[in-house]
């Protein structure tokens, strides 16, 4: 199939990106990478009069170290924060993430941005952005607007984004001192969507207990969750008080709508969420403690 006819925009900055999405509000879809709207266009599972196509606007496409955040442009593609030095040393957990995403030519073309804005139930980077409490910039021309991450996925591929208003960068806090971190996704192929998933932030004192922790779920929900009673259960609390198997029993207890589907019942999910999360709390826990990955 071939999508239905558009008109197309390709705008050189912000500015004009916003002033193209006022004029024609819900009549336009912001195109960046397009691994995700361009197959459902092709298949006509969605239409949109307008595509403003923002690829080309450069002062998306940045990854900065501000105090203690690294803020990363909408366009930045996937692999450019695979790859990145910055990234690797003070998000690392957006670098495992980066891996899991589809196949490299879906991780050169496709954005930070276009992820987080798509809203996928499995993606992983919303799942690291819900897990470290990430700040959300939303551009429109009443100026910039700051969403919480925990706050910003609505519903199945829905946002809090007002229909005037651009994902233009996200800012991923800084955790420092003694932390792990680990990503385990189960999918019957590499590359497929994940069935369920998790991405795990562990912060510890000088006595070993849990100062800081994000759990982010993948595949669990009609959203990216955050395993709140898991995260609270292991706060200040010596790391190895609780063990794994608990972390990944409590993160799936309070789920009131895990998908069933051809690819699982929902029953099916929620185990293997439980074991994805014990086995990522076991790595990140396991680099907390000795500096390492265990495998």
């Amino acid at each position: 199939m071939k999508a239905a006819p558009f008109a197309y925009h390709r705008p050189t900055s912000v500015a004009d990106a916003v002033a193209l999405l006022g004029e024609y509000g819900d009549d336009a879809k912001i195109l960046a990478g397009g691994q995700s709207l361009v197959p459902m266009l092709a298949m006509r599972l969605t239409h949109f009069d307008n595509l403003i196509d923002i690829s080309r606007v450069s002062e998306l496409n940045n990854i900065d170290r501000v105090g203690d955040q690294v803020r990363i442009g909408a366009a930045t593609p996937h692999a450019f924060v695979g790859l990145d030095d910055e990234v690797a040393e003070s998000v690392p957990l957006l670098t495992l993430a980066t891996p899991h995403i589809g196949h490299f030519q879906i991780r050169t073309r496709g954005t930070l941005g276009g992820a987080i804005a798509h809203a996928d139930p499995a993606a992983e980077y919303a799942a690291v952005a819900i897990a470290l409490g990430a700040t959300i910039e939303a551009t429109s021309a009443r100026g910039v607007r700051e969403i919480p991450a925990t706050e910003f996925f609505t519903g199945l591929w829905e946002t809090a984004l007002a229909s005037d208003e651009i994902l233009t960068a996200v800012r991923f806090p800084v955790w420092s001192g003694r932390c792990g971190f680990a990503v385990q996704e189960f999918a019957r192929r590499h590359g497929d969507f994940a069935i369920a998933g998790a991405v795990v932030g562990i912060q510890l004192d000088g006595g070993d207990r849990v100062t800081r922790c994000g759990i982010g779920l993948l595949g669990l929900g009609s959203t990216p969750l955050r395993a709140t009673p898991a995260e609270a259960a292991a706060l200040r609390q010596p790391v190895d008080a609780i063990t794994p198997e608990e972390i990944g029993r409590l993160a799936v207890s309070e789920l009131a709508d895990i998908p069933t589907d051809l690819q699982g019942t929902s029953e099916y999910r929620a185990r293997v969420g439980a074991t994805m999360v014990a086995r990522a709390w076991k790595q990140a826990r396991t680099q907390a403690t000795e500096g390492a990955i265990d495998a």
